[in-house]
């Protein structure tokens, strides 16, 4: 029967069927190759098989060259909109506790929660290896559908490109996401006052320190595991808890160090923390003593950094101490007026040193 001469509901049918059977086919090749990545049938199988797949939803249903919202829906949720972008590189794809496809949605998914944000929607593009294992690629998408699904966001769009072999590393992601900043709520660094307290959710450096041990170029053994995962559940029970939060961020690359650093000198203030308050594993502080680095300066990717006024400093506290995410959160540093810009640390000796913005990267490819 010619498509033009069928009634609606009969070309309803076909095209419901026709995608069916277009996701049915499964990638027959075992690695990627460069016909993966030029825009005909291998690439379609691929795009299907793998991502459309595990990703499916209304949205990404439409299988469009872009997503499309309904503005009216949004603007019931708040007044603004949130927009970031980032892209991972890590090596290895797999290490203790997630791999690049859980950290690419966490990550980005953070970026919009630290600010205030109710993160809804994800972008994901991938840079493809000739050579990598489908398998590989497989397991990494799946991982970020469960990643998507327990953040609740969707990843509604995306973009394959494949290189030839040793033009990249393996796989390459990068996503975008945006989210909607509820009225009432207005997180900056610029926000910041002396008297303000520090907080952080947890142990510090655990992510750094497992791609360091996961690279096995150190005979290391220890059970440090990532701390990925998203924390756009435990910025809503803080907001919840008390919608006055001055600055918040999660401590990546440059660990809580540098985004210190980044609030002292965006509220001309100064921060005094205290060592013997900050929270960092005993394998951690180990492996950088043996390596001769800083547990400030380790990456994170389940790390929060909040500063509050001083009177609810305990209120945010105790919230944070009643979710999962911030179960071991506690109370590392305040604000202070001099020297502005300027982080101080005092150490359990008594004495104060300067902690400085990260020169360099002491740990390169770390998400």
């Amino acid at each position: 029967m010619n498509f033009s001469s069928m009634n609606q509901a009969q070309k309803s049918l076909f095209q419901k069927m026709e995608q069916v059977r277009r996701r049915q086919g499964k990638v027959r090749d075992t690695h990627i190759t460069l016909a993966h990545g030029s825009g005909g049938k291998a690439m379609r199988d691929l795009i299907d098989d793998i991502f459309v797949s595990n990703f499916d939803n209304p949205i990404l249903s439409q299988l469009e060259d872009q997503a499309s919202f309904n503005l009216a829906s949004l603007l019931q949720q708040g007044d603004r909109l949130a927009f970031t972008t980032d892209s991972y590189v890590v090596d290895p794809l797999f290490f203790p506790g997630s791999d690049i496809g859980e950290l690419a949605v966490n990550g980005t998914v953070n970026d919009l929660a630290v600010s205030g944000a109710k993160p809804l929607y994800l972008t994901c593009s991938v840079i493809l290896e000739e050579g990598l294992p489908v398998e590989t690629l497989r397991c990494v998408a799946a991982s970020m559908k469960a990643a998507a699904k327990k953040a609740g966001v969707q990843i509604v769009t995306g973009d394959t490109k494949v290189v030839h072999r040793g033009a990249a590393d393996k796989l390459f992601i990068n996503t975008a996401g945006i989210g909607i900043i509820p009225q009432g709520v207005n997180i900056s660094a610029h926000n910041i006052q002396p008297g303000d307290a520090v907080i952080v959710n947890g142990e510090l450096g655990n992510h750094g320190a497992a791609i360091l041990i996961a690279r096995g170029e150190l005979a290391l053994e220890t059970n440090i595991e990532s701390d990925c995962q998203s924390l756009h559940s435990l910025v809503e029970t803080i907001l919840h808890a008390c919608p006055q939060v001055h600055a918040m961020r999660d401590a990546t690359r440059g660990g809580l160090a540098t985004v210190l650093n980044e609030f002292a000198l965006s509220s001309d203030v100064g921060i005094r923390l205290y060592e013997e308050s900050i929270p960092v594993r005993e394998e951690v502080n180990g492996v950088c003593e043996i390596l001769g680095l800083d547990p400030l300066y380790l990456a994170n990717e389940g790390k929060l950094v909040v500063v509050v006024s001083k009177e609810n400093a305990d209120k945010i506290l105790s919230a944070m101490k009643s979710h999962p995410a911030g179960k071991d959160a506690c109370i590392i540093g305040e604000v202070i007026t001099s020297p502005p810009g300027i982080v101080l640390l005092k150490t359990v000796f008594g004495a104060e040193r300067i902690v400085d913005m990260l020169v360099g990267d002491q740990l390169p490819r770390i998400c």
